[in-house]
């Protein structure tokens, strides 16, 4: 299911103050090119993610990431690409809660709640809490997923290259590259989100 154009811009404007919130100071520039990914999936608030690329070379990659109260990034891993190993990275919150499952030992209960109706697709459940200054490095080529407390959360993610199109996800309904549906008028300088990334 694609965003409109003006949930896509509510979207970016509502990251933009959660990483206010969390002193995360933005360029105009990375205000408006804040990606939002929805997956397809028709329900940004419960499964979503916003994100800041910093940098993402053929070497390492910096982002931020913004993530609505409650809002899940659904489970996924990084494989490996043209013979290289997939992302590994370093996940720092710097303000509010995020609770990141990750293979292992699963909790007998967690913190998270699975979004209804998706329960046979998020599948690992070892837990990690992390607060603000609390880090957890993800080897690559392990399924994760990660959910916001209450009042939202902001993470700075630092890794090997990002390859997000190559990012495989256990529910096969998920649209990686999802597309904006126009609903209102815009101007051909501000198009900055023809093409959203997850």
């Amino acid at each position: 299911m694609n965003l409109k154009r003006s949930e896509f811009k509510k979207a970016q404007a509502r990251a933009a103050e959660l990483f206010g919130r969390a002193g995360i100071v933005l360029t105009e520039e990375e205000r408006e090119g804040i990606e939002i990914a929805g997956f397809g999936l028709g329900n940004l608030d419960l499964q979503g993610l916003e994100i800041v690329t910093y940098v993402n070379t053929e070497r390492y990659c910096a982002k931020e990431l913004a993530l609505f109260p409650k809002q899940t990034c659904p489970e996924h891993l990084h494989p490996p690409v043209n013979g290289e190993p997939g992302k590994m990275e370093t996940f720092r919150c710097r303000w509010g809660t995020v609770y990141l499952y990750v293979e292992g030992t699963p909790m007998s209960s967690i913190h998270a709640i699975v979004p209804k109706g998706s329960e046979p697709v998020y599948t690992v459940f070892h837990e990690i809490v992390l607060r603000p200054g609390e880090q957890y490095t993800i080897p690559s080529g392990m399924k994760h997923w990660f959910q916001a407390g209450p009042e939202g959360a902001v993470v700075s993610e630092f890794s090997s290259t990002s390859r997000d199109e190559f990012d495989v996800f256990t529910d096969p309904s998920i649209v990686r590259i999802p597309v904006i549906e126009e609903d209102e008028m815009e101007l051909p300088s501000a198009d900055y989100g023809a093409r959203i990334r997850s």
